[in-house]
Formats: structure tokens, sequence, C-alpha cells
């Protein structure tokens, strides 16, 4: 999950200056588009956590196929790629026009639920904290600790379908489907397989989140400073955010690329039997394997797969914070 903590982050941020969103997005001059109002129903932000997490990740899903590829260390001569273009393009060729949707499906699974609980987390947790730490305010406090302990779920319920994901996703996969992969790996490897990236998984997520959050709200200053619901903005703004935290956090994600797949030619040429666990590890494999360049193997497709991808999150969990707002406050009128 990537973008859930940022996302959520948007509706805990501060209000922008100048006066709130209203006029222009037909919301009235004394509520805040920025904040969701307290009378929606916890399960409205679960389905809007879940559509956005789900589009997030299923979009640009052959370029992520791309990305786990260009990220082996040892790479089958059939399978080393120039750029993503011709990566999608030998892969359609050689190995069917399906190939680089598969694992798409444990994703969505994944996905859905990940980020559906990620916000009832978030918000529930977000509220009960704010009334503690600073009564009738919004206490970045409580949204820390609230993001921190969401993304500890999130990640529990997405590292297994990332395990399974990202070893359908490799050339050569020695697994077909899904239900294969997952009773493969739990017969041979035992069920700490699902969870060996997880504390990278977790320390990636951390720098990613604070450097993608900061850098949309430091581009929502400049393009959205009356912070209305704007569109364009909100698109932009993701992008660029989700370039450069992609970019920025690429070496931690080699070494959970390395994690879950378990790349079995890496592994041998350095003499290690068994599996590869531990961040430390996955950082000194790495090394051993590529030197400095090997942390950031598969950064172009990276990111090009996150440029869209958070884009098309923030657009559609904004869209829902503003019609969600707008649907309260017209039947907060009418009643």
């Amino acid at each position: 999950m990537e973008l859930s903590c940022a996302m959520a982050g948007s509706a805990a941020a501060p209000p922008g200056p100048g006066p709130p969103a209203a006029a222009g997005a037909g919301l009235r001059d004394s509520e805040e588009y920025e904040s969701l109002p307290s009378s929606v129903a916890l399960g409205t932000h679960m389905v809007a956590g879940a559509v956005a997490g789900i589009m997030e990740h299923t979009i640009m899903y052959p370029v992520d196929s791309v990305k786990t590829r260009m990220q082996s260390l040892q790479p089958d001569p059939k399978a080393q790629y120039r750029g993503v273009y011709e990566a999608l393009k030998k892969m359609v060729l050689t190995e069917g026009f399906w190939r680089p949707l598969r694992g798409i499906d444990v994703t969505m699974l994944g996905a859905g639920p990940a980020h559906a609980l990620y916000f009832a987390c978030y918000e529930k947790m977000k509220k009960s904290l704010s009334d503690i730490f600073q009564p009738g305010g919004n206490s970045h406090l409580a949204n820390g600790i609230a993001g921190s302990v969401a993304t500890l779920l999130h990640d529990a319920v997405m590292n297994p379908a990332e395990v399974v994901k990202q070893r359908l996703q490799m050339f050569n996969s020695p697994y077909t489907s899904v239900l294969g992969c997952v009773r493969t790996v739990q017969r041979t490897e035992g069920f700490g397989a699902f969870y060996r990236s997880y504390t990278t998984q977790l320390t990636m997520n951390v720098p990613f989140q604070a450097i993608h959050f900061i850098t949309y709200e430091l581009m929502q200053e400049h393009l959205n400073p009356h912070r209305q619901y704007h569109p364009q903005s909100h698109i932009v703004a993701g992008a660029v955010a989700g370039a450069v935290a992609a970019a920025a956090t690429t070496p931690l994600d080699v070494c959970k690329t390395l994690l879950n797949t378990q790349e079995n030619t890496a592994l041998s040429s350095v003499k290690i039997r068994g599996h590869l666990s531990g961040m430390a590890n996955a950082f000194s494999t790495v090394y051993q394997l590529g030197g400095l360049p090997g942390f950031f193997k598969g950064v172009q497709a990276r990111v090009i797969y996150q440029m869209p991808s958070t884009a098309i999150s923030w657009s559609v969990y904004e869209f829902f914070k503003y019609f969600l707002t707008k649907h309260a406050l017209e039947k907060k009128s009418s009643s």
C-alpha cells in the first residue's frame, strides 16, 4: 500500500491558506472541504478507501509487473530489458497477451480490504486521539499516531498478497495460479514466508509516506492555495509526489522484492542456502550482487507506475471527500 497513509493524511491535512473551500465547490463558507463531515459513517470511509486502493493498484498493474522483473538481481538473459515499453512488448509477444496481468486478482483481493481497514482504523483513531490531545481541534500528533497504527494493519493484510503477486510476476515463474502459489509457499517455506518482507515494507512505507505527503502539500500550496476541490491540481500534485517518493525509496523496494521472490539464481551466486530473511541481509545481498546501482534497479518502471497510480488515488479520494461533504451538507439543510 504505498498510498494509503498519504491519501488518508489528506483528510487530516490542515486547511490551506485563504478561505475554506466553499462557494466554487458548492459548499457553505462555514464548512471546510478538507475535513470530512463527522456525520459520515465509518463504512463510507472504508468504501472510499477500498475503491481508491483497488484503482491505485490495478490500473497500472502491467507496469508493476515490469518493475518486479527489472528489479531482478540476476535476470535470465531472456528477461533483460532496456526500458518499460520494450519489456511490456517482449512479455506480450513471447509469453502471451495476458502475462503482464498475472497476479492482478490477488492484488485486488488484498488492496480492497487493506485500504478499507486502513481508513476505518485511521478515521476512528484520529477522532478519538484528537479529542484527547486537542479537544475540538486537529491534532497533528493524533494524525501521526493514527496513520502509523493504520499502516501496521494495512501492511499486515497486504503483505501476503504482495508475496504471491511478485512470485507470479517473475520470469519463468513456477506458479500458474494464486491458489497454487499459496499452497506451495505454505508447504515448502511455511506461513512465515508471507511476512518475510513485512519489516522492510514498513520501513519503506514510513519514508515513502513522509516524502509523498510533504511533496503533495507543497504542490497544493502552489496549485490550489485555497484548498478547494480542484481535480487538475490533485492529479498533478499526486503524480509529482508519487514520482519523488517512489524514486527516493527504490532501494528499499528492491530489498523488499528480493525478500518476497527469494530469487534462486541471485541467492545461489552469493552462496546463500535456504531462504533469505531480514532487511540487513537483503541490503547486504543487493550490494554484493549489484553494488550501489543495484539499489536502483527498476527505478524507471517504479516511477512510471507510481505517477499515474498516485494521481488516480488522490483524485478518487479527494472526489469522495468533496462528494460526501456536499451530500452531508445537502442532507443537513433539507432536514
